[in-house]
């Protein structure tokens, strides 16, 4: 098959293991970003396969439209920037794995990272001792501090065994749904959403992006923490409703940890969550590590060995086959 991979920006996928089950495939690989449909569309036309790097690229009908080659999408987890009707009225299979039961650990632990950077002022530390300086101030400690985790899923659940590990005090909540789980498995849930922003030093999402979960954080949540408390965010940026974090953090009243936002790659300097000095920032490398493109990008190989096969899994729209 012509398989073409959007978005591999450091051409890392050729020296995985993983790759090497794409031999006997023509594989063209794309180490940037085209966000323009029509110019997708051309540097892809002959393509019957495009792997998706996560949510990097969009795929709707004005490119799917354009695609007459195109037979197979293979990716990993949700797929809430693909149009799966325009998929299937264009004759394309979509493929991914959902991977149940198996958390992006890699996540869980930039999650982590972002917690301890912002808590002991790692960068401004690190960047002020190469600059020729020593200390710049005094950090806090995570022990004891409570940790609320929205959403009460796989990878909140990594988060918080890390965080039980060092000592931190755990509070969730949730939908009805998870909350319910949470009280089963004994764990401790505040007394109401306004409770839980309130008494949470840090408050971590770890939600998906749907339809009934978009601005699912308000301006009362973001008002009702406390002074210095810290918002993490590494699941997605739309959990938040637009502006809402943005106005907090220029109130100077919290400070932010975020990993996602509304537009990717985001290098928009008059942002304020790229420059404020009350957000720490990183460029959405929560699953960007060896370990985890190896995991996933071995799932959707095997997905296009399968459709190649004549056996698709993992079929989102198997209407299609």
């Amino acid at each position: 098959m012509k398989v073409h991979i959007l978005d591999d920006w450091f051409d890392t996928l050729r020296g995985l293991p993983c790759f090497t089950k794409l031999d006997g495939h023509d594989v063209t690989v794309w180490t940037d970003h085209e966000p323009d449909p029509t110019k997708l569309a051309q540097r892809v036309a002959d393509a019957e396969c495009l792997v998706l790097f996560r949510e990097r690229t969009k795929i709707g009908a004005d490119l799917l439209d354009r695609l007459d080659a195109l037979k197979l999408i293979s990716q990993r987890s949700v797929y809430p920037h693909v149009d799966v009707p325009a998929c299937t009225a264009n004759g394309v299979l979509l493929c991914s794995n959902m991977h149940a039961g198996a958390p992006s650990y890699a996540a869980a632990e930039m999650t982590l990272a972002l917690m301890l950077g912002h808590y002991r002022q790692i960068p401004q530390q690190a960047a002020s001792l190469k600059a020729g300086q020593w200390q710049i101030g005094v950090g806090r400690t995570l022990r004891g501090r409570t940790l609320g985790l929205y959403g009460y899923g796989r990878i909140a659940g990594a988060v918080a065994s890390y965080a039980k590990a060092i000592g931190m005090n755990v509070q969730w909540w949730a939908s009805p749904a998870g909350r319910a789980r949470a009280v089963a498995d004994g764990e401790t849930v505040a007394e109401s959403r306004e409770a839980f922003f309130a008494t949470s030093d840090i408050v971590s999402l770890h939600v998906r992006l749907k339809p009934d979960t978009r601005g699912l954080i308000t301006a009362d949540d973001l008002a009702a923490m406390q002074p210095r408390s810290l918002l993490v965010n590494t699941s997605r940026s739309g959990l938040i409703g637009p502006g809402v974090l943005e106005a907090e953090i220029e109130r100077g009243r919290i400070y932010a940890a975020v990993d996602v936002y509304d537009n990717e790659p985001m290098v928009d300097m008059d942002s304020i969550l790229a420059t404020h000095p009350n957000v720490l920032a990183t460029p959405h490398i929560g699953f960007v590590t060896e370990d985890e493109f190896e995991m996933q990008f071995s799932d959707i190989f095997d997905q296009i060995n399968a459709y190649a096969a004549g056996a698709p899994i993992h079929m989102i729209n198997p209407e299609v086959f």
